[in-house]
């Protein structure tokens, strides 16, 4: 059974990041602030990206990655400029 990889920007402008089986009925969950503790207090909730996976282990698994990845990292994926996300992995050292 398939998955997905879902991100919703929040109404404080804050990213949350789900997987799911259904996305459909996710959406309702989250609209109707019974999505998630983190969502439901930042409605409304607006759905920026999402990617269909082989299974809900795989889409569970990216979800795991990119929670742990900085903001800009994030847009990078929700606006599909793909090509920078190798450069905003790389650390920023403090010289």
């Amino acid at each position: 059974m398939a998955g997905y990889l879902y991100i919703l920007e929040c109404s404080d402008g804050s990213f949350y990041v789900g997987s799911t089986r259904n996305i459909d009925l996710r959406m309702e969950q989250h609209h109707s602030g019974r999505g998630a503790r983190y969502t439901s207090g930042r409605l409304p909730v607006k759905l920026v990206y999402h990617r269909e996976c082989e299974s809900i282990g795989e889409a569970y698994a990216l979800e795991k990655r990119v929670q742990d990845w900085s903001r800009a990292k994030r847009l990078a994926l929700i606006t599909g400029h793909l090509n920078d996300l190798p450069e905003l992995a790389r650390k920023k050292w403090r010289s």
